[in-house]
């Protein structure tokens, strides 16, 4: 038997029914008893001893998919061919395909597109290398590239099990912003190998989106890569984490009537997102920023085996307050989790300002969840869909790109990160404004172009932008 491995709560099994020895309703007893829903059953091919058919069935938990399979192989005259699930079969073959875009039908185009024509382009771009903006898909290629250390919440899976997480973004790219996005995921976990390999990649690219690449490591492969590259490089479990949590932010403030120069903001995790978001909140204004790891809070003159903590504790925390994260909740009027499932309690937030605000992103399971203090907090906000106001990266890295490529960004800098915030803040208008909705669905069409046109605003300012689009003259 050939069996997919499974996920979700419905299942599709193709099965061999012995006409003479079973009947239908043997099969479908057992998957009854055992709570599954038969709600589709097609028929793929009859003899005069067999049938074989599809039967969809949908379960309430997972774990009584592998107990309704197990059932079905033990039924004398029934012979379990195949077992699939919706996800699994969305995603054979791949997600994504490549498509010309002119078709080639004759001599003439053939020429054109490959050889003997083709040798007059490739000249043009020999002379002026910033024509392969113009004349190549550089003008709107990402590549969305990952060495599978750091997947979602999977960890260290490698890179051939990274490439479906991989083709999933390079497909929103596609339906929300419009750019080319091709995954690319690499088999090494060196840091100068994986350096190297992109630079030596990167002249078919307009941008580098780097993706789940392990802390520490991460800083240094974007950093270097920022700098010797002339195109932007964004690890998006950074940046993009931090833009969308200042957008959600910046209108939880709104909602609570709270000044962002003024309040204590206490930091949860000090990995890859839980720096990068501090940056950009001190960028943005805060001036009393605690970050709180394994050891407790970090603080000024301590010495720490990991350096990226060394240069947070010296950036951030200027009271130096010390202890567990309880401790230095006290008076904070902002909480922000990027650590681990239930970490915070709900004693905690009695610790804290009044209305309290609460960012609670581990995945899958929140630092606390929202129905446990929905009554002590102002706004709470997690990574999850199935809650409110879902920090999300979709919102971000999408129209960020589409801006950055617009304009031909060298890089995508501070101001740009800032800009874009602020544009997914402001979609939410002062009518719609609540503790419930602080942050927009990743399906509003409103997203991509109001963060693409202030990512193109803020690049022009800084001097990063090698075009200016003809809207922006």
């Amino acid at each position: 038997m050939e069996s997919i491995a499974l996920s979700g709560k419905s299942i599709i099994l193709r099965i061999e029914i012995q006409i003479e020895k079973v009947s239908f309703g043997d099969v479908a007893q057992p998957i009854s008893r055992l709570g599954g829903d038969i709600i589709a059953i097609d028929v793929i091919q009859t003899g005069r001893d067999f049938t074989v058919r599809d039967i969809t069935v949908t379960v309430k938990e997972s774990n009584q998919i592998e107990r309704i399979i197990d059932a079905v192989k033990c039924i004398s005259g029934v012979r379990l061919i195949n077992v699939s699930d919706r996800t699994f079969l969305m995603h054979l073959g791949g997600k994504i395909e490549m498509k010309p875009k002119t078709p080639i039908q004759n001599r003439d185009d053939l020429s054109r597109v490959y050889t003997p024509d083709v040798a007059r382009v490739c000249m043009a771009i020999r002379e002026d290398q910033n024509k392969a903006f113009t004349l190549t898909i550089k003008r709107n290629t990402v590549a969305v590239i990952s060495d599978g250390t750091a997947v979602l919440g999977l960890g260290n899976i490698g890179p051939y099990a990274a490439m479906p997480v991989m083709e999933g973004k390079a497909m929103l790219f596609k339906q929300l912003a419009d750019v080319d996005a091709f995954p690319i995921c690499l088999e090494t976990q060196d840091t100068e190998a994986i350096i190297q390999t992109i630079k030596n990649i990167a002249p078919a690219f307009g941008g580098i989106n780097l993706e789940d690449i392990s802390s520490p490591r991460c800083f240094e492969i974007e950093s270097r890569l920022r700098q010797e590259l002339d195109v932007p490089v964004f690890h998006d479990d950074q940046h993009g984490t931090a833009v969308v949590l200042y957008a959600g932010l910046i209108n939880a403030l709104r909602v609570v009537g709270k000044q962002i120069s003024e309040i204590k903001v206490v930091v949860c995790g000090i990995g890859a997102a839980g720096i990068a978001c501090s940056k950009i909140l001190m960028s943005a204004g805060v001036g009393n920023l605690i970050g709180v790891d394994r050891e407790g809070a970090l603080i000024a003159g301590k010495e720490y085996a990991n350096p990226h903590w060394k240069w947070f504790a010296n950036h951030t925390n200027p009271y130096r307050e010390s202890g567990s994260l309880r401790e230095v909740l006290k008076d904070a009027d902002v909480f922000i989790g990027l650590s681990t499932g239930g970490i915070l309690k709900r004693e905690d937030i009695f610790f804290m300002a009044a209305d309290p605000i609460i960012f609670a992103m581990a995945n899958p399971v929140p630092e606390i969840n929202p129905e446990v203090v929905e009554d002590l907090v102002a706004v709470i906000a997690t990574g999850r869909s199935d809650y409110p106001n879902q920090i999300n990266n979709v919102l971000c890295f999408p129209g960020i790109f589409r801006g950055a490529l617009n304009c031909r960004a060298t890089t995508i800098n501070e101001e740009m990160k800032l800009a874009a915030a602020e544009a997914i803040a402001s979609v939410i208008t002062e009518e719609e404004l609540n503790k419930m909705y602080i942050i927009p669905s990743v399906f509003n069409n409103k997203v991509v172009s109001v963060v693409s046109d202030q990512v193109v605003q803020a690049a022009i300012r800084t001097g990063v932008a090698r075009r200016i689009p003809r809207e922006f003259r």
